[in-house]
């Protein structure tokens, strides 16, 4: 049996349903434990800072003891922190508690791109990758969708049981759906995976791919951690069903991303990564007008370019690492999840001190930063610099 377009999807869906969930129930969390909005953007900054840090071990072990195994137990254990945090107690708990999901995720996503990097070899791997990347924007947007009109209904708390439910339903689905790799072979040699590890740190379109992963990722948190404080607060004043409404800018991503998927091949990466910042930039710079319905168009422009950033960058890495590929992708993901826990932190301090338009200039700043990157490096013949 080959594997389906649908279930790449769903995997995708299942690993980022909960990783940004807490973001339509922030103001609902601030309240209960009485936290600033750095202390409650930390509840975002712990998962994705998890995730980033087991990445690249997640990778030399699934090298070793193969895919489908260990992306399905990870699914199931991802369930578990979920169901404890209706019982936190404090707000410590619950940051902790959401770093142990943050655990769990990178044996979902870091081994399905090297597993599908392996099953299409001959060729799909864009557009399987897109397919992922289209799943995560579902589950992204679901996520945040589902905590806030169940946070609304039955308070934070509620919303995060309705999540594990989900969570435990998803785990069996894939467990009963995924077929078993075909062209896995396993590389137990740890000295050899050192090798690997230290050929992947003197490949300098990789590192750079690293780099500006970092800067993509920090955009979209610290974009969309914050700005819900923003529209929480006057003269918008959004419930929490009402900040989940705005996320369906999501779904634009959901039909882009796929599309898009051809032309980011013919286009090449230098180009499509510039188009898609330049397209991130100008919505970024569109939420800082007085207008909610101008704020919500400027988020999904915003979040579209992110994901086509998303996409190229990992379709970039599928292509052009032919070894090694899981800890390619775990140290990628080490990188661009870094990047998250720092757009939380960064984007956080400014906005304490000079409210949203600060935290707006930091993530354009980091964005700019992202575009010299991708000229300095890719503007070179293939190969130099590796």
């Amino acid at each position: 049996m080959q594997v389906s377009r649908p279930i790449v999807w769903i995997i995708g869906f299942f690993a980022f349903l909960n990783v940004y969930s807490v973001q339509s129930v922030l103001p609902m969390v601030m309240d209960d434990f009485h936290a600033s909005a750095l202390q409650a953007g930390l509840t975002v900054g712990a998962t994705v800072l998890a995730v980033g840090l087991v990445s690249p071990f997640m990778g030399m072990l699934s090298d070793a003891f193969g895919r489908k195994a260990i992306l399905c137990i990870s699914m199931f254990a991802l369930t578990v922190p979920t169901a404890l945090i209706p019982v936190a107690h404090s707000l410590n708990m619950l940051i902790a508690l959401r770093f142990l999901q943050g655990l769990a995720v990178p044996g979902i996503v870091v081994v399905l791109i090297a597993y599908l990097s392996e099953e299409f070899r001959n060729g799909g791997v864009i557009r399987m990758t897109s397919t992922y990347v289209g799943g995560t924007v579902m589950g992204g947007f679901c996520g945040r969708f589902i905590t806030g009109h169940a946070g609304h209904l039955l308070g934070w708390r509620g919303a995060f049981v309705t999540l594990a439910v989900l969570n435990l339903l998803g785990a069996l689905l894939v467990w009963w759906a995924l077929p078993a790799s075909r062209h896995f072979v396993p590389n137990r040699n740890f000295r050899g995976a050192m090798a690997t590890l230290w050929s992947h740190l003197h490949n300098g379109r990789l590192m750079a791919a690293c780099a500006v992963g970092f800067c993509v990722l920090f955009s979209l948190v610290g974009t969309f951690t914050y700005v819900n404080l923003h529209l929480a607060a006057p003269p918008f004043s959004l419930t929490a069903a009402g900040l989940a409404n705005v996320f369906t800018v999501y779904l634009v991503g959901v039909v882009v991303t796929p599309l898009a998927a051809r032309h980011i091949d013919r286009l090449g990466f230098m180009k499509s990564m510039l188009g898609a910042l330049g397209v991130s930039a100008c919505g970024l710079l569109m939420t800082l007008l007085p207008s909610l319905w101008l704020v919500v168009a400027g988020l999904a422009v915003c979040s579209t370019g992110v994901f086509l950033c998303q996409s190229a960058t990992i379709s970039s890495i599928a292509r052009t690492v032919t070894e090694g590929r899981s800890l390619a992708t775990g140290i990628y993901y080490l990188s661009y999840y870094c990047g998250g826990a720092a757009g939380t932190w960064a984007a956080g301090l400014a906005y304490e001190g000079w409210g949203w338009s600060g935290s707006a200039l930091t993530i354009a700043m980091v964005q700019a930063l992202a575009a010299a990157l991708v000229v300095l490096v890719w503007r070179q013949p293939k190969g130099t610099g590796t």
